[in-house]
Formats: structure tokens, C-alpha cells, sequence
């Protein structure tokens, strides 16, 4: 029996494209389910901020267990070693070397010739297995390429170390007999020892059928969604496989008897967004209400907003948040959501500090679960925490939860970096609820755990402080 891998790029297709705008603690959460469910590879985006994307990666190779994480390099994006410090601590992990090779996608995209894209290939792909162990190379628009093109570009890649050779269809233009020609072509100039992988395209709503008849050709590996209808459904993909794959002489691992349980919690992740809203439209109407406020709107819009994000101020906090939002709105053309969470997390409820921070020294890597111990005052007391958690993030709000003695729900959780350089500054707003009612904290650092520790402390304090614990 032939095993078929299935790869899941949920997290990874932007919501401009027809993905989900996932928060950093959400794409965390569907990389869980993924590997709980038996998925064998999570995909995710590239690393195009040394901060915040390198974080979310490290906190995914944390989190994962089982599932190989992988994560693209692009022709013009960060270097592998940049994309391998975020990835290394996973127990799995997979670099993937991206590039366009139709005419079109190399001409218009990466202003290259055919020729300068295939040396970068060799190039970076050579780079990729000289550091990570497992290297896939993911040729976009492959439908459309010239044969003799494909071929040399595959075995350049083939021939530099790539394990895994995945042809796409992002144009959608092949039916399904037509994929299974160009299956069956890819297979046979393939090495037998290189995975074959196809990703399908939703353009024609063929993508399931595309990817059974891409199987039935000699494909090895599947790229599926958990959510969305941009390439072949991860639930209805496996459900054939374990309905009709014994008749083709292939299986899957995903535990089926879970599908149906984990699907309807990651379907839930993504109507969070925005309900029965496709990813695109989603990507357009978040994009509208991210950028509401202007210097011209008045304290009732900016208590609306505020309210819309889950706040509710009293009195004289929404005068303090009002005269913050005026003062940045002076000197900005729009006040977006993002920076109206900050502003509420630092004007908000200037609480005093029933806790402080001490120190705090955290322990990660990909044979060791990761711990945080952290040390606080409280008055003149030295309390300390020491916990265990998915990612040296999860373990360290677990160390202050169990400090302080309660647990609390995270609502959100943003970071990006304010300042540029090797020393850049790193903002973290964490928004907490308590009693029904939500409490931000912002924390700044050049340390991006000590930010993250920073506001989620300043979150509790304020908690603390009005319930008066």
C-alpha cells in the first residue's frame, strides 16, 4: 500500500488570495489541531519579518509535535539561515524552496529570466540541505511552463538536494485528465527516491478531482486545506482515500475517526473572521475597518471603535484613550484597529503595579519541552514561577498565571517591531479577559519574549488592581 502525504497550507495562503487573516495565537491553535489530527506536514508563510514571522515559526516548531513544519524560501526573501534559526528547534522540519516557472510568473513577478531563475533555484536549494535535513522544491504555475523548462528546473533542484518536488496549478486551468498527464510526465523523469507532491487550484471548484487523479498518476503528497475552497479539501480528500484508496493501492495516516471533531473546531477558527465571508472578501472588510479613525473623528467615534474591539471603558478611561487617539491622529493620515488596541493598552486603566517583574529565564529547544521561570515582587515579597508550555511564549503566561494564582482567558495577542536594525524594538499588546470584560497590555522591548511577558503582565495588573484582588 502506497502512502499518500498530506500537506495542509491553511495558515499559509494570505487572505488576499482567498485565506484567513488568522491572529498569531489562532495560527498556533490550527497548527495543534493539524498535528493532533495526523496531518504530515503544516505549512506556513515566509519569514518577511525577522521578528514577528521568526517568532511565530519558532512557537509553531514548539507546538508541533508529530507534523513536519514547513516553511518557503522565496527568491527575494530572507536568507536560509534567517528562516532556519526560526525553524530548527522542530521536530520535523522542512525548508521549501518557492519559485515561479511559467513565463509569465518569472517575467512579471521576479523581473528574471528563465535561465537567472533556475540558477537561483540550484542556489538556494543547495543552501536549504546544507542546513536543514529535508528540502522541498514547490514549482508555482507549473501548468503553464514549457516542458523542456520544467524539467531542466526540477532536476536542477533534484540534483542540489531537493527530497520533494511539488508542481502547482495556481493558474487552475487543468481539468482533471489533463492533470494526470502532467502527473504522469513529472513522475517519470523524477528519481524514484524524490517525493512527488501536486497542489491543485479551487479556480474551477475541481480541486478534489484534480487531486485524486494527480494520486492515481504517481503523485506522493498532497497539498490540502483544513478550511476554504482555494485547493483541495483536507476532509474531503481523506474521506476518499479511506473510502476508495484501497482500490488504487494508497492510504493516508490522518486519523479519520477525528476528521470530522477537528474540521468543525478549525471551520470555527476560520468563521471567526467573518462568518460565511469568503477569505478574500474577509481580507477587504478587515481591511476597510482596520483603518476607521481619522484626526476629524470625535470622542463618541473613537468610544465606538473601542467598543467594537471588545472594550468597555469608563468614563474617564474613554476621555485618556481620546486625548492619546488625538494625539497620534495629529501626526497620521489614519488611526487603524491594530494601533487603537496599543493606544487602549497604554492610556486605559493606569493601573499601579501590584506585580513586577524581576527576572526571567526561559528554556526551548526541539528535544526538550520549553519552561519558563520567571521571578516577581509583590510588595516586598520575591514570589516564583516555574512552568511548562507549547513555546517558551505559552510557558512563560503560564509561570505569571501561576504566580498570581488565577488563570485567564487570551483574548489576542499582536507583536510587531517599531524601530528597524538588529536592535529593533518589539511591541506586544496582549488583550485579556476577565469577568466578560477585556483588559489590554502593552509591553516594549528589545527582547521580544521580555515585550510579551512585559504586556501580559501589565494586562494582569490592571486586572488585579479593579477587582481589587
Amino acid at each position: 500500500m502506497r502512502k499518500v502525504w498530506i500537506s495542509d497550507i491553511t495558515m499559509k495562503v494570505p487572505a488576499a488570495e482567498g485565506g484567513f487573516a488568522f491572529s498569531f495565537r489562532e495560527k498556533i491553535e490550527l497548527a495543534k489541531l493539524l498535528d493532533r489530527l495526523g496531518v504530515d506536514v503544516v505549512e506556513t508563510g515566509p519569514v518577511q519579518s525577522r521578528r514577528t514571522d521568526s517568532l511565530l515559526v519558532k512557537s509553531i516548531a514548539s507546538a508541533v509535535k508529530q507534523s513536519a513544519v514547513a516553511v518557503p524560501l522565496l527568491l527575494d526573501g530572507e536568507g536560509p539561515e534567517t528562516v532556519w534559526s526560526a525553524l530548527r528547534e522542530a521536530a520535523r522540519p522542512r525548508l521549501q524552496v518557492v519559485a515561479p516557472v511559467s513565463t509569465v510568473q518569472m517575467e512579471y513577478l521576479c523581473h528574471r529570466k528563465p535561465e537567472a531563475v533556475l540558477e537561483r533555484v540550484r542556489e538556494l536549494t543547495a543552501q536549504a540541505k546544507a542546513l536543514c535535513p529535508e528540502v522541498e522544491f514547490v514549482a508555482e504555475d507549473a501548468g503553464r511552463s514549457e516542458p523542456e523548462f520544467l524539467s531542466a528546473i526540477v532536476n536542477a533542484a533534484v540534483e542540489a538536494g531537493a527530497g520533494t518536488v511539488t508542481i502547482c496549478d495556481t493558474a487552475g486551468t487543468l481539468l482533471p485528465d489533463e492533470f494526470f498527464a502532467s502527473v504522469s510526465r513529472a513522475r517519470e523523469i523524477l528519481p524514484q527516491g524524490v517525493r512527488l507532491g501536486v497542489r491543485c487550484s479551487g479556480e474551477l471548484s475541481l480541486a478534489d478531482s484534480c487531486a485524486m487523479a494527480a494520486i492515481r498518476a504517481g503523485a506522493d503528497e498532497v497539498k490540502t486545506a483544513a478550511c476554504g475552497d482555494f485547493t483541495a479539501s483536507l476532509e474531503k480528500l481523506v474521506r476518499i482515500l479511506k473510502r476508495r484508496g484501497e482500490d488504487f493501492g494508497v492510504d493516508c495516516g490522518v486519523r479519520d475517526t477525528e476528521l470530522r471533531r477537528v474540521t468543525g473546531q478549525i471551520a470555527r477558527l476560520c468563521d471567526s473572521h467573518g462568518g460565511s465571508l469568503s477569505g478574500r472578501e474577509r481580507a477587504e472588510e478587515e481591511h476597510d475597518s482596520d483603518l476607521v479613525l481619522t484626526v476629524h473623528d470625535d470622542l463618541g467615534a473613537v468610544l465606538k471603535a473601542a467598543a467594537k474591539l471588545g472594550y468597555d471603558l469608563s468614563e474617564e478611561d474613554g476621555v485618556r484613550v481620546y486625548e492619546a487617539f488625538s494625539r497620534i491622529a495629529s501626526k497620521k493620515e489614519r488611526v487603524g484597529a491594530k494601533e487603537l488596541d496599543a493606544i487602549i493598552a497604554s492610556a486605559a486603566l493606569q493601573a499601579p503595579p501590584t506585580y513586577r517583574i524581576e527576572s526571567y529565564v526561559i528554556n526551548s529547544g526541539n528535544v526538550i519541552t520549553a519552561t519558563s521561570h520567571i521571578r516577581m515582587t509583590k510588595g516586598e515579597q520575591h514570589i516564583d514561577g516555574l512552568a511548562v508550555g507549547d513555546g517558551p511564549i505559552d510557558a512563560s503566561f503560564r509561570a505569571i498565571e501561576q504566580i498570581v494564582g488565577r488563570h485567564y482567558e487570551l483574548d489576542d495577542f499582536q507583536i510587531q517591531a517599531i524601530t528597524e536594525g538588529q536592535e529593533a524594538m518589539g511591541e506586544t499588546v496582549v488583550r485579556l479577559r476577565s469577568g466578560g470584560k477585556l483588559y489590554a497590555g502593552r509591553g516594549i522591548s528589545t527582547d521580544v519574549l521580555g515585550s510579551a511577558i512585559r504586556a501580559y503582565l501589565s494586562a494582569v495588573n490592571k486586572i488585579v488592581y479593579e477587582e481589587g484582588e
